[in-house]
């Protein structure tokens, strides 16, 4: 076979960028029941991956004691082992979801976390359970960049932040039912107990946990196949093969320069969502064991309890949260979702210094449903920020990003800072209402300055999208 020629080569050339073109797509909206159903789906796919992720919070005891380690040990398999693939993978998934089917990435991530996730069962030591953690994290990194494009396709601007908002509620309602289906099983058999367990055999109480939350990712799976690919719509890059336009992929070079553009906005934006989550994640991660540490609640007591602060207080709180952003957005508020966040960080800053020191229970659980109440503002305004700001071909891998850096940031940050202050600023187990206290306390103040920072460069990133528009 010879080699091209230079002319031949340069006129293959010519002709891929002359079947190559940009597409302003405008189409109506879908049937909204449907989205809204298409939604919902998504919804129960975050709750599965949220109980899958946080229920070992619930298993800190237990665990620590059958595999003989430290409080930070246990940090690392809550945070980093998840975190480190989580992130590591969601870029190149982002990149594959401004290409290529978003129903298929979710469906084969969900099927792979929830393997992953009964392999943490069968574990018999620290290393196979940390390595099935990230496994998990490689699964759970296929959904939500593909999930945040997939909605801003199908809903309105006027209601996208409610409709983020519905889909991050999973993340309150699987961490919630993590802990109640958690506590409860633990509470059944005793925290170092075992159970005979159907086709499996005698295993650990901690282990059954893992098994049995496992199995609603399958029927997630059989929902994923009700719903088809939505059409893209915004300015799309496309190209001609046999005569049929193929979406093609924004070059990297063209993401990085627009990320560049608009660095200001995505820095301080990013930044200010981890430091939620380094005090959302760090909660999560040890206030049961906080509460059994302190309060001497048992497994299921805890589990019961606090489960249903994350259910009602975390749902309610992404719901008012995300209406009161689409109301100040109605009202001509063009950088409202980034003050929703700002409102979220100021709320909970009191509340979370309070509730791990004082010593009645009852008073502390208030607190922690206030402070689970603002938390949960930002959780849809925040996301459907970065998507209101990203062309349609960008906003996977804009959303992997952002992501890659709340995950780094808080999933790692979070629960290992609350241990480290525990085991070596203080050198007692009990010193966890102290670490407690002053973790979300930073975290918070950072949050609150760095979205009121981003107001000013978000509207001007609204603008800058305009404009790129009119010539991609």
């Amino acid at each position: 076979m010879t080699e091209p020629t230079a002319e031949e080569s340069q006129a293959k050339q010519q002709n891929k960028l002359d079947n190559e073109k940009t597409v302003s797509v405008s189409i109506p909206f879908p049937n909204q029941i449907y989205a809204w159903y298409v939604v919902i789906i998504l919804m129960l796919a975050y709750t599965v991956s949220f109980i899958d992720r946080q229920i070992l919070s619930l298993l800190v005891d237990p665990i620590r004691s059958d595999l003989s380690i430290s409080d930070t040990e246990m940090s690392l398999l809550q945070g980093l082992s998840f975190a480190v693939f989580y992130t590591l993978m969601g870029l190149p998934l982002g990149r594959l979801a401004d290409q290529r089917s978003r129903r298929g990435i979710i469906t084969i991530g969900v099927f792979f976390w929830s393997v992953m996730t009964a392999a943490c069962g069968f574990a018999k030591d620290y290393w196979q359970l940390f390595l099935a953690r990230m496994g998990v994290g490689v699964g759970e990194a296929a959904l939500s960049p593909s999930a945040y494009s997939i909605i801003a396709d199908i809903i309105p601007p006027q209601r996208l932040s409610l409709a983020i908002g519905v889909y991050g509620i999973g993340v309150f309602l699987g961490a919630g039912l993590a802990m109640i289906i958690g506590g409860t099983i633990v509470g059944m058999v005793g925290e170092t107990g075992s159970i005979d367990f159907f086709l499996v055999g005698e295993i650990r109480s901690w282990q059954a946990v893992f098994i049995l939350v496992s199995l609603p990712g399958l029927l997630i799976v059989a929902l994923m196949a009700t719903i088809k690919e939505p059409k893209r719509r915004g300015t799309i890059r496309t190209s001609v093969v046999n005569g049929v336009d193929k979406i093609q992929g924004v070059p990297v070079r063209e993401v990085i320069a627009y990320l560049r553009a608009n660095i200001r906005t995505v820095a301080l934006h990013n930044l200010a969502v981890a430091s939620l989550v380094v005090a959302l994640y760090g909660g999560m991660a040890w206030i049961p064991t906080f509460f059994k540490r302190i309060h001497d609640f048992g497994p299921a007591e805890v589990g019961l309890k606090y489960g249903i602060i994350i259910l009602v207080f975390g749902t309610v709180g992404v719901i008012f949260g995300s209406w009161i952003s689409d109301r100040m957005l109605a009202k001509g508020v063009r950088d409202a979702k980034i003050r929703t966040g700002m409102y979220s960080a100021i709320g909970v800053i009191l509340p979370s210094i309070a509730f791990p020191l004082i010593d009645d229970p009852s008073y502390a659980l208030a607190l922690i449903a206030v402070s689970t109440f603002f938390m949960t503002f930002a959780f849809g305004a925040a996301p459907a920020a970065l998507q209101e700001i990203m062309p349609n071909q960008m906003r996977g891998q804009a959303s992997a990003i952002y992501l890659c850096v709340i995950s780094l940031i808080g999933l790692s940050t979070g629960p290992t800072a609350i241990a480290l202050i525990t085991d070596y600023v203080y050198g007692y187990d009990e010193a966890i209402r102290y670490a407690l206290a002053i973790v979300p306390a930073v975290a918070m103040g950072c949050a609150a300055i760095l979205f009121a920072l981003c107001l000013k460069p978000y509207k001007e990133s609204l603008d800058h999208l305009n404009e790129w528009s009119k010539y991609n």
